[in-house]
């Protein structure tokens, strides 16, 4: 034993760097160490023996461990000072240019879209990411049996033990922003609802966590023909397009009755969209009449007031208009694809000075 310990610990004080105390760690203490292959000796001993021999060779391994441990603290301290007397930097010289930072396209986008509807008259409203079932499903007509409601769509917020209240969920959609809102201000009413959402789902167009942006207008003499206008006008703007067409394809959602996919016409020329002509047509958004239940539960009277509802993914429309082609690029925080993609931190979107960008 004395014999093993004055060995490695000579070994220790004269490594000089780490490569060789990691040499010096495994020809000790490695699989096939000299310590190692003692300590499974200590099997084939008589009882008495091993009482004897089995501290000793622990005492052995945790000194030489510590040992170890203390070279390596002092190896890296040597080496810090060897760095701080090598390395100096003149405070009088000037300073490096730094690269202006820029706007992901996700804000970008619902910036430009916040100054077309704004100057529709539409406010910006927000709520909770995360809410209650009884917002994000219940108030919206969702029946208890719908598959958006089951955990393989939708992710749940474990209560804790004993709590037997129903779960609050991580919104699928800024649609209960809308009940929030006709709850707090009543109608009439007309508001985009902008902010991020949460899905199960993770492919090229999918990622578990994305953004929307919905439109709620609620008025006593309100139809489907303003909002047909009212998405054309976006469109137009969003685009910069001086004609746009539009088709409304019969659908279904539980919020809205009738509800209706909004389609735009557009060419793809050299992979590049066009809107406004050709004869392909792409879908960008829902939309709907507001159901009466919905109006009901946001406190609204539905015999006196009617209203309607869209709304759309800002990530997809962001990859429409800029020629972004994956969604999960969106959240890789790759400063390269920023700095293509993005947008000069001065540059703020306006009608007047222009959207298309």
């Amino acid at each position: 034993m004395d014999d093993l310990r004055n060995k490695y610990l000579t070994a220790v004080a004269a490594a000089t760097d780490e490569a060789a105390l990691e040499n010096v760690r495994l020809a000790a203490l490695g699989k096939k160490g000299e310590v190692s292959l003692r300590m499974r000796e200590l099997g084939g001993m008589s009882p008495e023996d091993r009482q004897v021999a089995g501290p000793a060779l622990n005492a052995l391994k945790d000194e030489l461990t510590s040992a170890l441990a203390a070279r390596k603290a002092s190896l890296a301290d040597a080496a810090l000072e060897e760095r701080l007397a090598t390395e100096w930097l003149d405070l009088s010289l000037p300073g490096r240019p730094r690269r202006q930072g820029t706007i992901h396209p996700v804000s970008r986008v619902t910036e430009e879209v916040t100054a077309i509807f704004a100057d529709m008259g539409f406010s910006v409203a927000e709520g909770p990411r995360i809410d209650s079932d009884w917002y994000n499903f219940d108030a919206l007509n969702i029946p208890g049996h719908h598959p958006a409601r089951a955990e393989m769509d939708t992710f749940y917020v474990k209560r804790a033990a004993g709590d037997n209240r129903p779960p609050n969920v991580l919104r699928t959609h800024t649609s209960p922003v809308q009940i929030r809102s006709m709850e707090a201000m009543g109608a009439p009413l007309r508001i985009i609802a902008p902010g991020g959402v949460y899905r199960a789902d993770y492919d090229q167009t999918h990622t578990p966590m994305f953004h929307q942006i919905e439109g709620l207008a609620i008025d006593t003499d309100i139809s489907m023909a303003n909002l047909k206008w009212v998405l054309e006008e976006f469109v137009k703007a969003y685009f910069g397009v001086d004609h746009v067409d539009l088709r409304f394809r019969a659908s279904h959602f539980p919020f809205t009755e009738p509800s209706a996919e909004v389609d735009i016409r557009c060419s793809w020329d050299g992979g590049q969209l066009k809107v406004g002509e050709g004869d392909s047509w792409l879908e960008i958004l829902g939309s709907g009449m507001v159901h009466p239940k919905v109006l009901a539960a946001g406190g609204i009277d539905p015999a006196r007031y009617q209203g309607f509802a869209f709304g759309m993914g800002i990530d997809r429309i962001a990859m429409l208009k800029y020629g972004i082609p994956d969604l999960r690029a969106f959240f890789d925080s790759d400063l390269r694809w920023l700095r293509h993609y993005g947008f000069a931190a001065l540059d703020v979107p306006t009608l007047p000075g222009g959207i298309a960008g």
